[in-house]
């Protein structure tokens, strides 16, 4: 395979600068045909989608990765099932280009209005999940964008095959340029992705600390950064077994590998004489490894117990791995998360109107779950159709990314002659 070069990545990247002009005046029902032709291809090509994401997995395990990292790199037809749903959500969605969110008409007659439009090019850099490569293409494409996404050595099958499958889709309804895919595994291309100022206008990386932290600390273009999902989930004194050991369960268990997944159970002290053992060994029977505080190690270790270090608070496990602590109170619970939260996704189960409103408004977390898993944060489960990431920047959005929030506004005045 030809190696990929420093001049390959600026050509692509200025084959979807020129795409994106040419994206503003494509038609909505243009837009929809390409993602639903994503969506035909993606089904109609399972076969060999899932041969190509098979290398990847038998790679990943000649190289002994973890399985919750080979969960988040593989794909199976009901997983592809789902992403065909998703893009047909996506398709469906009421449109956004051109929506008008705000207009008055001056004393003089002057219409102001504020119009919705791309921002322009996307660059998104991306590990393991395959799957991302088709959602943020079908929210770029929504959204009137182009996009550049660079995935990680370890999907490199996936990806290639699936960024083939999603030019050869969309060419007979958009310009094929609007999608590039920049191979992965060479990390100076992505410090010269996040350089290319005026062909690309936002850096989007979805992936480690690492990942994050060395494109804040060197791209020229904005970056809206989705971080680690050091997420907690708090039971409160009134707090009920049977939901909390669902929600519990559903939280840590239904798909440890992904960034909205517990790391971390507070537990109300009260429950430590109640149901604290049973909630346990209900995790430790689902397979879940145990961090516990002094706390409860006093209680008498079980299996599957260890003693928690200072750094497990502060740990993104992506994995069966659960750090467990009793609090003396709701400030308790609030003043741990604000010390090792995230902003991602905090959860509590209560029914105290005052504890529920306490815990709302003193916590920064780009979702809230009320007597919900934590696993609901998620463009799909949240009416997006899917997310291009989970921002927990704030600016210019904050938590998951739709396509709603891959555009931005800009004022139309209408006038009739009229000059300042």
């Amino acid at each position: 395979m030809k190696e990929f070069t420093r001049e390959d990545l600026l050509e692509k990247a200025r084959q979807a600068q020129a795409s994106s002009v040419r994206l503003r005046r494509y038609r909505e029902e243009d837009r929809q045909r390409a993602i639903l032709a994503i969506r035909d291809i993606l089904l109609s090509q399972r076969a060999a989608i899932l041969e190509a994401n098979d290398k990847d997995i038998q790679a990943a395990r000649r190289n002994e990765l973890s399985e919750a990292m080979i969960d988040r790199l593989t794909l199976t037809t009901e997983r592809l099932q789902g992403l065909a749903d998703a893009l047909s959500t996506i398709a469906s969605s009421p449109p956004i280009l051109g929506q008008i969110e705000d207009a008055h008409t001056r004393d003089d007659g002057l219409i102001v209005q504020r119009k919705r439009i791309p921002i322009g090019v996307i660059g998104v850099i991306f590990e393991s999940r395959p799957n991302v490569l088709i959602d943020c293409a079908a929210l770029a494409i929504k959204s009137g964008n182009a996009i550049l996404l660079k995935g990680g050595s370890d999907a490199e099958h996936s990806n290639a095959i699936l960024g083939t499958l999603v030019q050869e889709a969309i060419a007979p309804f958009l310009p094929r340029g609007s999608v590039q895919v920049i191979p992965g595994g060479d990390r100076q291309l992505t410090m010269d992705m996040v350089k290319l100022v005026g062909l690309i206008d936002l850096i989007i990386p979805r992936g480690g600390e690492g990942l994050i932290r060395m494109i804040q600390e060197h791209a020229k273009i904005p970056v809206i950064a989705h971080a680690k999902g050091l997420c907690h989930l708090y039971l409160h004194a009134d707090a009920d077994f049977n939901k909390a050991r669902a929600i519990a369960l559903n939280a840590k268990v239904q798909r440890p590998s992904v960034c909205n997944a517990i790391e971390t159970l507070l537990v109300h002290e009260q429950h430590a004489s109640g149901f604290l053992l049973d909630l346990l060994k209900a995790l430790t029977d689902a397979g879940v490894r145990l961090r516990v505080d002094d706390s409860i190690w006093s209680l008498g270790p079980q299996e599957g117990w260890e003693r928690a270090q200072a750094e497990d608070w502060d740990t993104e496990y992506l994995d069966k791995i659960l750090a467990v602590r009793l609090v003396s109170s709701e400030d308790e619970a609030i003043d741990h998360i604000l010390q090792h939260g995230s902003h991602h996704t905090e959860a509590i189960i209560s029914n105290d109107p005052s504890v529920l409103q306490k815990f709302e408004e003193s916590l920064d977390a780009s979702c809230l779950a009320i007597n919900a898993s934590t696993r609901f944060n998620d463009g799909g489960e949240l009416g997006l159709g899917a997310e291009i990431g989970i921002s927990t920047t704030k600016l210019h959005a904050y938590g998951p990314m739709g396509a709603r929030e891959l555009t931005t506004t800009r004022f139309v005045v209408q006038g009739a002659g009229h000059c300042r």
